[in-house]
């Protein structure tokens, strides 16, 4: 799908409106909500700016079944359920068919202008199932047709581990899993590292992983957990120079936001971009208003597909809102930092 102007996304979103609450297409999650809105999704939105209107549902997917999510005009296809990390509270589920594999066509051809090579195999040091990014991650080496290797992680259990004060346990699980990658880098050839930047830091902690990364590795993908400036430019500039070093932004709800080929007048050395055809990241203040641009705000996410329709979601990160580049949509975000608590909740990273 090509970029859409808000003009276009308005179009797009009144014709998803009669999908997900049409009485045969639509999902029961959205159905049994319409009547209690408040207003009439099929009349009243008509953009955009609509969609805040919607309440937020997120805490909803904690619970909620997931065959209630599927849409009535999909009923005939298989689907999939996709755990969020846990770092808010109990996961958050979501239903996906085939939408993910056409938003990771788009995001591949994104990696390949920041540098990933187009081919070759991959090395995943990460979650796999329920979380969505081991399937991610497959899909960019599928289209490169390469092989995937994969090291899995628990991110939940280091949270556990981390909540109840036990950092060296976690560190000796961290470690387990480095030995893990460096069996794989040893003998097999890998084009593209795909970690977190916890994991990219003790890497260059292990002098012979360390080396086994720089000199066979021709990109390395980092995504998870947020990353400070200072951190970004020593992995950029003192560890891995010469190897693009390319930021994926994403969850299991909004998908993902690969890190955009640099635009005039960037101040950020890495900005995200989210998928045009679907997706609207605003940065707002705690009244809810969009911030300028140059300013840092609040994520709030508006996914409108077919599968799946995620309107006004209040996101656990902040960033700062960049202008969209020549010819998009679509504003970047830089600098995305994740909440220390939210509504009570103590917020762990981790190491994904």
């Amino acid at each position: 799908m090509e970029d859409l102007a808000d003009s276009e996304f308005d179009g797009h979103i009144r014709k998803l409106m009669d999908w997900h609450f049409g009485e045969h297409t639509g999902s029961p999650f959205w159905l049994g909500k319409r009547d209690g809105l408040g207003f009439d999704p099929l009349a009243d939105v008509r953009g955009v700016a609509d969609l805040t209107r919607f309440p937020d549902v997120s805490d909803e997917l904690r619970t909620v079944p997931a065959r209630q999510l599927i849409p009535q005009g999909l009923a005939d296809r298989p689907f999939r359920v996709y755990d969020s990390g846990g770092t808010t509270g109990s996961p958050k589920r979501i239903v996906d068919s085939g939408y993910r594999s056409r938003l990771l066509e788009w995001a591949h051809a994104r990696l390949v202008e920041a540098g990933v090579p187009g081919s070759g195999n991959w090395l995943h040091l990460g979650p796999s199932g329920p979380h969505v990014i081991g399937f991610d991650v497959g899909r960019y080496a599928a289209l490169g047709n390469g092989i995937l290797y994969g090291v899995d992680l628990d991110p939940r259990w280091v949270k556990r581990l981390l909540a109840q004060g036990r950092a060296d346990d976690a560190d000796e699980y961290v470690q387990h899993l480095l030995d893990q990658a460096e069996t794989i880098l040893q003998t097999q050839d890998i084009a593209v590292l795909n970690t977190t930047p916890p994991l990219l830091e003790a890497i260059c902690a292990r002098p012979e992983l360390y080396r086994l990364v720089r000199e066979k590795t021709q990109a390395i993908i980092w995504a998870g957990t947020s990353i400070s400036a200072e951190s970004l430019r020593q992995l950029d500039e003192v560890f891995f120079p010469g190897i693009p070093v390319v930021g994926v932004y994403g969850n299991s709800l909004m998908g993902v936001a690969p890190q955009r080929p640099a635009a005039p007048g960037d101040r950020h050395p890495c900005v995200f971009e989210p998928y045009p055809a679907t997706t609207r990241l605003e940065l707002v203040d705690d009244d809810g208003r969009s911030v300028p641009y140059g300013e840092r705000g609040r994520v709030r996410l508006h996914l409108v597909a077919e599968e799946m329709f995620l309107p006004n979601i209040l996101e656990r990160d902040t960033a700062v809102r960049v202008e969209p580049r020549p010819g998009s949509a679509v504003d970047g975000l830089a600098d995305v930092q994740t909440f220390r608590a939210l509504s009570d909740v103590r917020i762990i990273e981790g190491v994904y």
